[in-house]
């Protein structure tokens, strides 16, 4: 099936009262596992790959064209809709070579940047963008961080309504990631949502809203953020955390003297320790396309292909 618009995804998932997730793979296995979930639970979904914790000499000397190479050539296999994003780049020139890479959406990382050269640069890639006919997300605010001594605040900032209006209209950005309490890489405990200010951010902007931070993401309060606009949920750490915990078990019970190597390392076989990684989160996207309300939604699809 060809790559659906991002937008079209989104719409959809706003007028049946869901969301869809966009669930973080890294490689091809658990780029594959995200797909496989979708598959399963006949669900769209955003798959892709995210840029903020990669090394930046691999993505500049060819890593994006790698994994837009790897996507396309996993995605474009499903039989359910997909859109393919290349999420938080380090810099603008990142997201742009990932429009030629071959995802059909992306997003530069600001939330650190000022607000003028945020929307400076959001603005010069929607229009490069927009003309290929690739997807662009923005966000407004900063979201805090997880840290091992608790959540780092020190640079971060909650969306304002009237900010995030006037920032959609200078950068045309098709969807727009906000800060209302999520915190970034949160394990272990759920951070607390200002529904209030989610909602009168969606009455501010015409375009769907997006929470990244989904690992911490209170689930009592998935379905009122849907209501309050938020059309697509961001999911990163817990997958890795459910991936990496299966593999060690895998690589633990198999490492005995004398164990096939071959067998346990890049075989695609049951016996394949990332297999077993991939099965794992393979299995924590179902749950949270079941919580977004996704799942039984592939069939619903009306907009068009990218």
């Amino acid at each position: 099936m060809p790559l659906v618009a991002l937008p079209a995804l989104l719409d959809e998932a706003r007028r049946g009262g869901y969301a869809v997730g966009y669930f973080e793979a890294w490689d091809s296995y658990s780029l594959e596992a995200v797909v496989e979930a979708a598959e399963a639970e006949r669900s769209p979904v955003i798959a892709g790959f995210g840029a903020m914790m990669l090394d930046p000499g691999w993505l500049d000397g060819g890593g994006i064209e790698l994994l837009g190479a790897v996507g396309r050539a996993v995605v474009e296999r499903a039989t359910v809709p997909v859109a393919l994003l290349l999420n938080e780049t380090q810099t603008y020139d990142q997201a742009a070579r990932g429009v030629d890479a071959g995802f059909n959406a992306v997003m530069i990382d600001t939330h650190r940047w000022s607000v003028e050269d945020a929307t400076a640069a959001i603005a010069r890639l929607g229009r490069v963008a927009h003309a290929r006919g690739v997807a662009v997300e923005g966000e407004l605010g900063s979201l805090p961080d997880a840290t091992a001594g608790g959540v780092d605040t020190a640079h971060s900032s909650l969306t304002d309504p009237e900010e995030a209006a006037r920032f959609v209209a200078a950068t045309g950005v098709d969807c727009l990631a906000v800060s209302v309490g999520n915190v970034h890489l949160l394990e272990g405990g759920h951070a607390p949502i200002d529904v209030e200010r989610l909602r009168a951010i969606r009455d501010a902007v015409d375009v769907p809203l997006v929470v990244h931070g989904g690992t911490g993401f209170p689930p009592d309060a998935v379905a009122a953020a849907i209501r309050a606009g938020v059309a697509k949920f961001n999911v990163g750490t817990v997958l890795k955390r459910r991936y990496l915990q299966a593999m060690l078990d895998a690589g633990r019970a198999a490492l005995q003297p004398g164990a096939d190597v071959h067998a346990l390392v890049g075989s695609h076989k049951d016996s394949d320790v990332a297999v077993a990684g991939k099965r794992a989160m393979r299995d924590a996207v179902r749950e949270l396309m079941r919580m977004y309300g996704s799942s039984g939604r592939a069939g619903d699809r009306k907009g068009a292909s990218a």
